[in-house]
C-alpha cells in the first residue's frame, strides 16, 4: 500500500470530531414544578455532564467515511499488478516478440500496449504494481529521455530488429505474393498508411478547386507521408485554417495553431492562432508553393530524438515517486459513495 500525496494524512485528527460530537449530551429534559415544591427552599438547579456513547453504528460509519475521504485525497493505492510486458502494437504478433517474452521468463506476465511516453507514464502509474514486479518493454525503437529513468521497479528495454514488424506477414499476403511471382509480376511492397492532417478551407466557390489542387499536391510530397483532409469547420484536430475571404471575418470561436489569410506578406500572433499572410491566395507558382510547403513543415516538424539503446535498469527508488498527477483508484470512490449513502440512511433513521 502506498500513497502519492502523503501530506493529506496529517488531516487524520479530523476523526476526533465525530467522536466528540457523539459523546456530547444532547438530550434535554423538561422541568415541571410540583405543587408541594413551594414549601421547599429555593435552590439553583445543578446539572452534571456525563460523557457517554450514543448511536455507535452511525459513529463508526462517519469515522469510516472521513477515513476513506482522507485516503482518497492522499491517493491511496493498493498495488495489485504483477510482471507486465509492454509491447508496441507494430510488433505485437511478431515471432521475435514471443521469443523475447520466453527468454525473459515472462510467459505468464500480463500484456499491455506500449504508452506513447513510456518512462513518464510509468513514473506516474507504477504505484499500481507490486514492489517485486518487473517491466519488459518491447519496441522497434525508443527515444532517449533527457534524464535516465528512475523507477521503483526493475525494467528491461529490448529493441526489435528492423525486419521484425514485417516478418509476420499474414498468410493472405504471402499467397498473393506467390501468385504474383508465378504470374511473372513483382508483388508490391507493403506501404505505411499516410498520416491524416486536418485543414479547414473557407474560400469563394471559384477558388475552392485551386485550394483542393494545392493540398492534393502537398499530399504527394514527402513520399505521401501526409494526407491532407479538407473540411468546412474546425475540430480539435485541425492544425491549419485557410481564410480566403475578404468580405467576412472568421468566427471568434475558431482557433487553430496556424492560419493562412490574405494581406501584406508577413506573420503575426493573434488570439485565434499564428497567422501567415500573403498578397494572393492560393499560390499558383510551383516554386512559391514549394517554398510555402517547406516553411510549413519546418515550423511544425518535431525535432528528431536520439535513440535509446537496449538496456536493463535496476530499481532506483525504494517506493514509487509521490506525484500530484496520480489518480485515486476507482474502488475508493465507490467506497466513498457507499459510506455516504449509509451515513445518510442511519442519520435519517435516528431522527425518526
Amino acid at each position: 500500500m502506498t500513497s502519492m500525496q502523503p501530506l493529506w494524512w496529517f488531516a487524520l485528527p479530523v476523526l476526533l470530531l465525530p467522536v466528540w460530537w457523539h459523546m456530547r449530551k444532547r438530550e434535554r429534559t423538561r422541568t415541571e414544578l410540583l405543587a408541594t415544591a413551594r414549601f421547599l427552599p429555593a435552590a439553583a438547579p445543578q446539572q452534571q455532564r456525563m460523557l457517554r456513547w450514543s448511536d455507535v453504528p452511525l459513529l463508526l460509519v462517519r469515522l469510516a467515511l472521513l477515513l476513506a475521504l482522507i485516503a482518497w485525497l492522499a491517493v491511496l493505492a493498493m498495488p495489485w499488478k504483477g510482471d507486465t510486458v509492454f509491447v508496441d502494437p507494430a510488433i505485437e504478433s511478431s515471432p521475435w516478440t514471443a521469443q523475447q517474452i520466453q527468454a525473459a521468463g515472462m510467459a505468464a506476465a500480463a500484456r499491455e500496449p506500449l504508452p506513447a511516453d513510456v518512462w513518464n507514464w510509468l513514473a506516474l502509474n507504477e504505484h499500481e504494481w507490486r514492489p517485486q514486479a518487473r517491466f519488459l518493454i518491447l519496441a522497434p525503437s525508443a527515444a532517449m529521455p533527457a534524464l535516465r529513468p528512475r523507477l521503483a521497479h526493475a525494467a528491461e528495454l529490448r529493441l526489435s530488429p528492423p525486419d521484425a514488424a514485417s516478418a509476420h506477414a499474414p498468410a493472405a499476403l504471402a499467397s498473393s505474393a506467390a501468385a504474383a511471382s508465378a504470374s511473372g509480376h513483382l508483388a508490391p511492397m507493403p506501404t505505411v498508411a499516410p498520416r491524416d492532417r486536418h485543414v479547414v478551407v473557407v474560400a469563394p466557390p471559384q477558388r475552392i478547386a485551386n485550394w483542393q489542387a494545392l493540398f492534393a499536391a502537398f499530399s504527394t510530397a514527402a513520399d505521401g507521408a501526409n494526407r491532407y483532409v479538407i473540411a468546412d469547420t474546425p475540430t480539435p484536430e485541425t492544425e491549419l485554417i485557410v481564410w480566403d475571404r475578404q468580405d467576412a471575418e472568421p468566427p471568434p470561436s475558431w482557433k487553430a495553431p496556424l492560419w493562412w489569410r490574405a494581406g501584406a506578406d508577413g506573420q503575426k500572433q493573434t488570439p485565434q492562432g499564428l497567422t501567415w499572410t500573403a498578397a494572393k491566395w492560393p499560390l499558383q507558382d510551383i516554386d512559391a508553393a514549394r517554398a510555402l510547403y517547406e516553411r510549413w513543415q519546418a515550423a511544425t516538424l518535431l525535432p528528431a530524438a536520439y535513440p535509446m539503446p537496449a538496456q536493463s535498469m535496476a530499481p532506483a527508488r525504494n517506493k514509487p515517486l509521490p506525484t500530484p498527477l496520480a489518480r485515486s483508484p476507482a474502488w475508493l470512490a465507490l467506497a466513498l459513495m457507499a459510506l455516504f449513502a449509509a451515513e445518510r440512511i442511519l442519520a435519517h433513521a435516528r431522527r425518526r
